[in-house]
């Protein structure tokens, strides 16, 4: 399906310039430390609307916010696909804001008052599925000791959404589909990352405002359609002025700052490495679920910890055995000394 280039870097690829990547690494903590605040955001604004109507307010703020930007950046001229596929461009859009907004955050409805904290861990599984979706793409097997981290990770998950009681996702099946429904959210915007290398001519503001634009078209299909068949009420006014504040961070701050430093930064430092600032989000999630008063257990923060240990190992070992596997270049002017 994917017609792909040498976009898609090595695991250990670093960008040349040092001063680059600092860059590109604060743009992604940027991002994820305010996707850590819309769990608990929208565990709020799940009681009051839902998901879809939601996710369809929010991104056609931040989709008006994005073109603007581009427009004001770039011009008008820019507004051409420049021969580039409209259709994996509305693809990745559709991953990423209607498959990701809907999934996670119907997924976090389902789960209930735990909701924020399941969403978020469930976001640190997106290294390892990035790892997946690059297999797909590349057509490489990673290496057998990743699997070994990816199902540590997954133990490490597991422990988190059933508190320490794993026979809960066999008794609980309905806890079992709100965790499935997160995780293929978050394998939609792992794809949606990876799809920003099929376009290395496009800026980031491009890229984000082309893939918004278009997946706003998929989005508000999804929601007419769930409206038209009764499986959604249409919205009060009441309700949307009662989610305005929710809103307003998830449209301003989740949306366009977080999306487009997202962007950004995964276009500087490659988006394996980019991906694994995800671990930032469950961490900021829980310490704010903890002022709020919804502390994690012991055996919830032993599992967070398993599976960000998963992923920081996987990324040495990966990046370790690239090392290893890097031919030595000597330099022109010792190999004529050498060789006498």
């Amino acid at each position: 399906m994917f017609k792909h280039s040498s976009a898609v870097p090595a695991a250990a690829g670093f960008p040349s310039a040092p001063v680059g990547y600092i860059k590109g690494v604060l743009f992604c903590l940027a991002a994820t430390l305010s996707w850590g605040g819309m769990f608990p955001v929208m565990n709020e604004a799940l009681v009051r609307i839902d998901p879809f109507t939601f996710s369809a307010l929010r991104i056609t703020l931040a989709g008006a916010a994005f073109l603007a930007l581009l427009l004001v950046r770039e011009g008008r001229g820019v507004l051409s696909f420049d021969g580039q596929s409209i259709f994996m461009a509305w693809f990745f859009g559709t991953a990423g804001f209607a498959g990701f907004g809907f999934l996670v955050f119907y997924g976090q409805q389902l789960a209930g008052k735990d909701g924020a904290l399941t969403a978020s861990i469930m976001m640190a599984t997106q290294p390892m599925l990035a790892l997946l979706v690059t297999w797909v793409i590349r057509k490489s097997a990673p290496p057998l000791f990743s699997f070994a981290f990816i199902l540590l990770s997954f133990c490490g998950v597991a422990l988190v959404v059933t508190k320490g009681n794993i026979h809960r996702l066999i008794a609980e099946p309905q806890n079992y589909g709100a965790d499935s429904l997160i995780v293929l959210g978050a394998l939609c915007w792992v794809i949606y990352t990876v799809g920003a290398s099929f376009y290395p001519k496009w800026s980031a503001v491009k890229y984000t405002a082309f893939t918004t634009v278009l997946g706003l078209t998929s989005i508000y299909a999804i929601s007419g359609a769930l409206i038209a068949a009764d499986v959604v009420a249409m919205p009060t006014i009441q309700a949307v002025v009662s989610v305005a504040p929710y809103l307003g961070y998830m449209a301003l701050f989740a949306g366009f700052i977080g999306v487009l430093s997202w962007n950004t930064g995964n276009k500087i430092i490659t988006p394996l490495n980019g991906v694994l600032f995800m671990d930032v989000v469950p961490m900021t999630t829980f310490v704010i679920s903890a002022l709020q008063g919804n502390v994690p257990l012991g055996v919830q923060i032993a599992g967070a910890g398993m599976t960000c240990s998963a992923l920081i190992l996987n990324n040495w070992y990966l990046r370790s055995r690239a090392s290893a596997n890097t031919p030595v270049r000597i330099p022109l002017h010792l190999r004529k000394s050498v060789s006498g």
